[in-house]
């Protein structure tokens, strides 16, 4: 069997921000740059490094990122206020807070306090209850979203297919399991306490990984010609990334499988760019209405 095809979560984004490029010129044409408001409530080098990311995508795109940064001192009951605010701000399309938060703040709370409208990161629990009733024009978690873009670049059809999503965040399992549904994939997901990991994941003909734990997946694990899409991010020996899925194993007994780093990253920073001109498209569009 020959060796799986390593997916280019790169030349993905470059397709997804070309997109959203013209799509905000289009609206800058009308007076509106689409802004999207990051809140930074500590001072961690991966969210840092992450938001600067953003920035030079945002640069690139045509997105206006604000930075709200107040590192070491950010009470729980201050943040909250910050979002409820950038939420009810009109000059501002979209908001997302980064992680880790305040402590005694939990993620979904800190999330309620964004307005469905302006969630581009599918942080408020609405908006998962929203993807999850089928709601016309929720966004779902960029990482998630990302998943199924990399299957449609791939030309693979989830419609009737197996699929098992390993990994039950709300943040990418749960969310990326109900997209593979909308989709009409029969859908399994798998966790810390699943029985036969091994033999689940090989009834797989799309197997999404989000487990958080470094090399989780191997070749076991897999069936063969199977899509493998390795959403973790775990630090590596020695720096840098690493993946839950032992990726050269898996890539001699895949069809498919994206890299890390490489991989899903990229494409998730496009596609929550994507979503920040959708939004200011939406709103844009219902305050002329």
């Amino acid at each position: 069997m020959s060796p799986a095809r390593i997916i280019d979560g790169r030349a993905i984004a470059a397709h997804i921000s070309e997109r959203a490029t013209n799509s905000a010129a289009a609206l800058r044409e009308r007076g509106v740059t689409p802004a999207l408001a990051i809140v930074v409530p500590n001072d961690d080098p991966g969210a840092a490094w992450y938001v600067r990311s953003l920035q030079r995508l945002g640069d690139r795109v045509g997105v206006d990122c604000q930075v709200h940064q107040a590192p070491g001192r950010t009470t729980a009951a201050g943040l909250l206020d910050q979002l409820t605010e950038l939420s009810a701000d009109p000059g501002v399309h979209g908001v997302i807070c980064q992680a880790p938060l305040p402590d005694g703040l939990a993620p979904a709370a800190a999330g309620a306090r964004i307005a469905v409208a302006k969630d581009v990161d599918g942080a408020n629990p609405a908006s998962l209850g929203g993807l999850a009733a089928g709601v016309p024009g929720v966004f779902a978690p960029a990482t998630a979203a990302a998943v199924l873009e990399i299957l449609g670049h791939e030309h693979v059809d989830p419609e009737g297919r197996p699929a098992v999503v390993v990994g039950r965040s709300t943040v990418a399992g749960k969310p990326a399991a109900l997209l593979l549904l909308a989709a009409s994939a029969t859908v399994t997901i798998c966790h810390s306490r699943t029985r036969n990991l091994a033999e689940v994941c090989r009834t797989a003909e799309i197997l999404v990984v989000a487990a958080g734990r470094a090399h989780l997946i191997g070749a076991d694990h897999v069936a063969p010609g199977a899509v493998v899409i390795d959403v973790g991010t775990n630090p590596a020996e020695g720096g840098g990334l690493t993946g839950d899925v032992d990726t050269a194993a898996v890539a001699l007994v895949a069809g498919a499988v994206t890299p890390v780093p490489g991989g899903v990253g990229p494409v998730t920073t496009a596609q929550l760019m994507r979503h920040t001109v959708r939004a200011a498209l939406n709103i844009t569009a219902e305050e002329a209405s």
